[in-house]
This record gives C-alpha cells, structure tokens and sequence, in this order.
C-alpha cells in the first residue's frame, strides 16, 4: 500500500511546522510540489526552502502545475468539483509514476488540510481511480490561529460561540443567526462590506506569518475602507494575497 501524508505547514513560516511534520516529511520517498503560476512562485519557493533548509533527509522533490479553476462555470461548486477532479488525476498519474506499488508520497499543504482545504477531497479522488493508497493527515498551525495570536485577542467572546465561513456565503447571507463572532477566510472581495457597519469590530491579517506580514484591526465602520485599500495594494505589489479576518459584535 502506498502511504499518502497530506502535511499541514503552517501559514508561511517554516519555524511554524511540528516536529511531526518534519519527521513526517523526512520520511517521505517523493514530496509533490504544486506551482501555481508565476504570481505565486513564493508559495511553490517557500516549499523549496522546506524541503532544502529544514528537512535532514533528500526526498525526490515533484513539481506539477496546478490546473486552472474556471471561474466562469454558471454553478460554483460545478466548478470547484471540476477542478478537483482535474488535481485529483494529476495526483494519481504522479502516483502511479513515482510510486508505483509500495512508497511515501507527502504533500505540503498551507494551514491544515483539514480546516477549509481541499486535498482531502481531492485524495478521495486518487482512492476512487483504484490507487491503493492510505491517507494520513498531520495538523499544522492554520492562518486563523495565526491571526489570534497576531492580534493578541481570544477567538470567542466568553462562552460564546465561533462560526467559520466564507466571503461568499457572508455575502449571499449575511451575519448568521446565534452568534457573535464569525470568523471569514477564502474572501477575495472583502465581503464585510455587505454588513451594516454600525457595532462590529474587526480583525484582518495578510500574509499571517510570513514577512510581509499585515495587520489592522478597530471598528468595522472606520477599519473596513482601510482593508480594502492595504489589500489591493498589497495583491498588486505581491501578484497574490492570502488573508483573513475575524468580525465580532460588541
């Protein structure tokens, strides 16, 4: 059977991985590594510098280019499963290369592979093509920890309860019912915009971890406009942005 690690690195900073991680990665036979285009070439660098500086061990590194999502597809989620079938073959065709029958394959995988990430749904793809492989995840510090600790603030208000979600469904619907903190990542349009600003307070980081770290934080009705100039400055000068925030009612 071949072993399938799928390996949370943190949020950028490679003094963010767990002993486990490293050990993990240190085992491994053949390590894929994923470029996602010239406007992300520090993600695939950062990986380098893993496998380079902070492993002991030589695993065979395997760069492949990650396809395109099409953004135009009517249906969102038709496009997003379309694109995972798409990774989920390229994995599989690097698989049957590279490890054929016995063998460790890991992944590096931003944040933690399970907190809002898609290579679990994508290794469930691999094991549909016939590929006898067993899956192992290793946790990694994820971006929302990061921005908590960055901050120096709880995630949840005394006894209270945390929703984590995305732009869109902030967008499409609202503040959600029973809670007073959300928690928003996958947010390419700064959909706190589409709340009444009035009695919420945010919290925003970029590049959580990583150098050119960025953060602000106040009421939303006068941090909100601030955000969203910093975070189109910062994406047309880096070509890419990660980021995140955190919004909570008073």
């Amino acid at each position: 059977m071949i072993k399938l690690s799928l390996v949370g690195i943190g949020s950028g900073n490679p003094e963010h991985l767990t002993l486990e991680a490293i050990r993990v990665l240190e085992s491994a036979d053949v390590i894929l590594l994923p470029r996602k285009g010239d406007e992300k070439t520090e993600l695939a660098d950062l990986r380098r510098t893993i496998a380079r500086n902070v492993l002991k061990t030589n695993p065979r590194i395997v760069e492949f280019d990650y396809p395109v999502r099409d953004a135009n597809t009517p249906k969102y989620l038709d496009g997003v499963n379309t694109w995972h079938d798409a990774l989920g073959a390229i994995w599989g065709q690097l698989i049957g290369e590279y490890a054929p029958d016995t063998g460790h394959v890991a992944l590096m995988v931003w944040g933690d592979p399970s907190l809002y990430d898609s290579t679990l749904r994508i290794a469930e793809r691999v094991i549909a093509q016939g590929i006898d492989v067993e899956v192992r995840v290793v946790p990694g510090i994820t971006s929302l920890q990061m921005l908590t600790a960055a901050h120096a603030i709880p995630l949840n208000s005394l006894g209270a309860p945390v929703q984590i979600t995305t732009g869109r469904q902030l967008r499409d619907h609202g503040w959600p019912e029973g809670v007073d903190t959300v928690a928003v990542m996958l947010d390419g349009e700064c959909s706190f915009q589409s709340l009444q600003t009035e009695g919420f307070d945010i919290w925003w980081g970029a590049y959580v971890g990583m150098p050119d770290q960025l953060l602000m934080a106040g009421p939303l009705k006068d941090t909100g406009p601030k955000i969203v100039e910093a975070r189109a400055e910062a994406r047309a000068k880096h070509g890419w942005i990660m980021d995140i925030y955190l919004i909570r009612k008073p």
